[in-house]
């Protein structure tokens, strides 16, 4: 059924009449009238008692005419919910995010997005980069930010992986720390210094890198939260790793000392969407924020 046919039986039936509707909709009496003939054909049943003057509906075209009304309500609202996902003054975007991008590089780009789009919904899940792509692939997220190592890349079968940004690291230190002055440190210069990490296992942290550079970090503390992490080592009571994407919001009792370039373990940070899947018309809008935020953050490191 050619949905213009109800448009045109509505309009009849609001003007009891197919000349008024002609005039309505741009077509000629006779037009209407056979489009009114072909939709009576598709029903079975005359839906209009022609009157000497005008049209009234019948019991048929009464009962059809809420239905009508409401399948044609029904298109017109999708028409403008399509609309407003092209135009982004509606729909939403979901946005996946390890901690560290959540200080700074995520939240520049969507303080500038919501800017440019402030009737989008957007929401952000923070987790680990393997968590976030689980959620990617299960159409939870339309957006991951993820970060890998080199040796350990994702499934670039089930993802369309873009490079944002390499995130070096730092070392987090108390102000008061005989190195805190340095221009920059090797690791083995911490060798005998308690250190904070996520995990007693060096290997599954970020303390892998001094495995890499021939010893075994003595870890006196195991926390998870980077609040915990740096609020340890502002009390003297240890030194740990810091991804400079995450050096803006690091507390201000604190050194940051730069790793040597020997030494600095770097992790790459990719943007990940779903292969095969168009992207949502806010994903597109939102990724050229990123990569603005993202080049903003590599001047600074």
């Amino acid at each position: 059924m050619d949905m213009a046919w109800l448009e045109v039986f509505r309009t009849a039936a609001r003007l009891g009449s197919f000349t008024a509707a002609g005039e309505r909709l741009g077509y000629t009496q006779s037009a209407i009238s056979r489009q009114i003939s072909t939709l009576e054909a598709e029903f079975g049943a005359p839906l209009f008692d022609r009157l000497p003057r005008g049209v009234r509906l019948t019991e048929h075209g009464r009962t059809l005419l809420p239905h009508a009304e409401a399948v044609l309500d029904r298109l017109d609202t999708a028409a403008r919910e399509l609309t407003a996902l092209s135009s982004l003054t509606g729909g939403r975007l979901r946005i996946g995010s390890f901690d560290s991008a959540n200080a700074v590089l995520v939240p520049t780009a969507l303080a500038r997005f919501r800017a440019a789009h402030p009737s989008l919904s957007i929401a952000v899940t923070e987790g680990l980069s393997a968590t976030l792509l689980d959620q990617l692939r299960e159409g939870l997220l339309d957006l991951a930010v993820v970060t890998a190592y080199p040796g350990h890349p994702y499934d670039t079968d089930l993802f369309d992986l873009t490079p944002l940004i390499t995130d070096t690291l730092l070392v987090a230190l108390p102000r008061d720390h005989p190195l805190a002055s340095r221009p920059s440190l090797h690791l083995t210069d911490l060798a005998d210094a308690p250190w904070i990490a996520a995990s007693r296992d060096p290997g599954s942290t970020l303390l892998a890198a001094c495995l890499r550079q021939g010893f075994h970090p003595r870890i006196e503390y195991a926390v998870a939260e980077w609040t915990a992490k740096l609020g340890l080592v502002a009390a003297g009571l240890g030194v740990t790793l810091v991804p400079s994407l995450s050096a803006p919001a690091t507390r201000p009792d604190l050194a940051l000392v730069p790793l040597h370039p020997d030494d600095t373990p770097t992790r790459h940070v990719h943007t990940a969407t779903r292969r095969c899947h168009a992207l949502p018309p806010a994903v597109t809008a939102f990724l050229p924020h990123l990569r603005a935020a993202a080049d903003g953050a590599s001047g600074q490191q």
